[in-house]
């Protein structure tokens, strides 16, 4: 079999080599490590592999603290020091935005630690009826698999959760709808928690009564879900009360629904958003934009610096419950419903500063909408590096703007999924 040396990790995490010409994916691998490997798939210019035996450790490597990685699929660096899993991702930002959008920043941030277990507060758990195993299986998918893990606890879930996984399983196992709930939402708050049950079927009273005995024994919110995210409902309506997260640097306390979008870490998160608000350097009386603001987890915030904030956002529902923790807050932001694909906040501007905040596919259509003589500085907040490069190509070679500030937000720690933040402010 052969053998190859490590020199770094790709985007997935997994170690890249090169032997004979071809470049070659290992699984579960670290830089600087020699190992022999089998291939599991070939195409003529690289090969995926797994390590049969490894020949030197590299310096990187730790023990895995949970018990079910590398069968399951929700994480794929436990086996990587933090410091080199965010190094690697640091790598990853920096070859986007130069191969992608021939771009390099000004100057690299610090990267964005935070707490690397129990940081999960929101996550989609799947669910499966499988009588050969015993019963109902409740976590993350296997890896390359459709299967759902085997698993009785999750590391990176919070405690409480994670300890609920047993109870869960037995649970679904009860129910005579078992075959037909498909996966289960986890929403935690700071005070409160919530597990959202996606059925195919109308439940019957019977799985309804041992879904209100499972809530009052595990102090968790139930809620059901029929159809897509608007149709989801608390199983009893005192457990409609939306969740709620703190931001204590701004005094400000977000509300949310449990299947409303929030980021996955809020530790991670208040770092984040301090980060971006000293990036962007709200002053009283500037006028500034966030698009795709969400519950308003930066436009609260820039309001409290005394800045005029207008937040758009594609979702109703979304802004309607931005404005209600605006009032909540006692902030004076504004929030609109605006199709960003098409360009609909500009109608609303001239902005002195913009933040984004898109989805993975990124902002191209409201970053092409910009006029030239636009926002002076935007911070951008980016869940894919890819997305972020090409969008900046067009910032700085179309609109007129440098690329000053970029660095890696470890959101997802032990998974490959970089988060990041950069900072354009206008030429001259």
């Amino acid at each position: 079999m052969p053998v190859a040396r490590i020199e770094s990790l790709d985007r997935e995490g997994r170690g890249v080599a090169h032997h004979e010409g071809k470049t070659v994916f290992v699984d579960g691998a670290v830089p600087d490590e020699i190992v022999e490997y089998a291939s599991y798939r070939k195409k003529p210019a690289w090969e995926a592999a797994q390590i049969l035996r490894i020949e030197r450790e590299g310096g990187a490597r730790v023990s895995p603290r949970c018990a079910f990685f590398g069968q399951c699929g929700g994480c794929s660096m436990q086996h990587v020091e933090e410091r080199a899993q965010v190094a690697a991702k640091q790598r990853v930002l920096e070859d986007a935005l130069w191969h992608i959008g021939r771009v390099r920043p000004e100057t690299m941030l610090r990267p964005v630690y935070g707490m690397p277990w129990g940081y999960r507060h929101r996550a989609r758990m799947s669910v499966r009826w499988v009588p050969k195993k015993g019963g109902s299986l409740v976590g993350f998918r296997e890896r390359r698999s459709s299967y759902v893990t085997d698993m009785t606890s999750c590391e990176v879930l919070p405690r409480s959760i994670s300890d609920l996984i047993p109870a869960l399983r037995a649970l679904v196992s009860r129910l005579a709808a078992r075959s037909r709930l498909p996966q289960i939402e986890v929403a935690v708050g700071d005070e409160s928690a919530a597990l959202v049950f996606r059925h195919l079927d109308e439940l019957g009273e019977d799985d309804q009564a041992m879904l209100r005995e499972f809530a009052q024994a595990s102090g968790v919110r139930v809620w059901l879900q029929s159809g897509g995210p608007e149709s989801a409902r608390p199983l009893e309506p005192a457990q409609g009360e939306p969740l709620w997260y703190a931001l204590p640097e701004f005094g400000v306390r977000i509300r949310f629904l449990p299947t409303d979008f929030t980021q996955v870490n809020q530790g991670v998160n208040r770092v984040l958003v301090s980060r971006a608000l000293r990036l962007l350097d709200p002053r009283p009386g500037e006028r500034i934009a966030e698009l795709f603001c969400g519950l308003g987890n930066f436009s609260l915030p820039i309001a409290r610096s005394g800045a005029q904030v207008v937040g758009f956002e594609g979702n109703a529902g979304l802004v309607e419950r931005a404005r209600e923790n605006a009032a909540a807050n006692a902030l004076a932001a504004r929030f609109e419903v605006a199709d960003l694909t098409k360009g609909e906040f500009i109608a609303h501007g001239p902005f002195d500063k913009l933040l984004l905040d898109p989805p993975r596919e990124g902002a191209i259509e409201a970053v092409k909408a910009l006029p030239q003589d636009g926002p002076r500085r935007i911070v951008y907040v980016s869940c894919d590096p890819a997305t972020l490069a090409r969008d900046a190509a067009i910032l700085v070679n179309v609109k007129g703007m440098r690329l000053a500030a970029a660095g890696v937000v470890n959101m997802f720690p032990h998974t490959a999924h970089v988060e990041s933040i950069a900072l354009f402010e206008k030429n001259g």
